[in-house]
């Protein structure tokens, strides 16, 4: 089975696997003080705690190796400064993968989820029958879906969801690139 890269050197920051419970103590910091930057979008917040990041930390590695879920630390200047990642929904058709993400507070504005999109999505098209990635948010969530945006994702769908955080509309926007899509733009932007 094929996989993406496990440390990726990007311009001025690295995007890494994580390496299951050493990353616990300096990942554990970062969620804890992103945790009012993210509550208005992630529903994952309102159940946090350092037994669940641990649980998260721990199967990373396995679920990289069934080919399920390529989680990476995003580290810059030497600290992990959020997440990105590269997985298999629940609801995925056969070709496509989801790309999630999240930054510390401290570390937004810079473009580094922008750049680390884009390298998953290179990552996701070296994958066998991989056809399209999406990006999935709420539409009230501006800076989320600011990054597809600029990637030449299309808005591929809107549909109801269930909110489990306080800011959610009870609506998700899922963009789509497709690989057809992804070839087309590089050319334009090399020529």
């Amino acid at each position: 089975m094929e996989h993406p890269q496990q440390v990726i050197e990007l311009d001025g920051f690295t995007l890494r696997a994580f390496n299951g419970e050493a990353d616990l103590p300096e990942f554990l910091r970062v969620v804890e003080e992103s945790l009012e930057h993210l509550r208005p979008w992630m529903g994952w917040v309102a159940e946090h705690s350092a037994a669940n990041t641990r649980a998260f930390l721990v199967n990373r590695a396995e679920r990289w190796a069934r080919g399920q879920d390529y989680s990476y630390a995003i580290v810059s200047d030497g600290e992990i400064v959020g997440v990105c990642g590269l997985f298999r929904s629940a609801d995925d058709a056969d070709g496509g993968r989801e790309i999630g993400y999240w930054l510390h507070p401290a570390a937004t504005g810079r473009g580094l989820v922008t750049r680390a999109v884009r390298e998953l999505v290179d990552q996701a098209f070296r994958l066998p029958g991989v056809e399209f990635v999406e990006v999935v948010h709420d539409p009230a969530n501006l800076a989320s879906g600011a990054v597809p945006a600029r990637l030449g994702f299309t808005e591929h769908l809107r549909r109801p969801r269930e909110r489990v955080a306080p800011a959610e509309t009870g609506e998700e926007q899922i963009w789509r690139l497709t690989r057809r899509r992804a070839k087309a733009l590089a050319a334009a932007e090399a020529g």
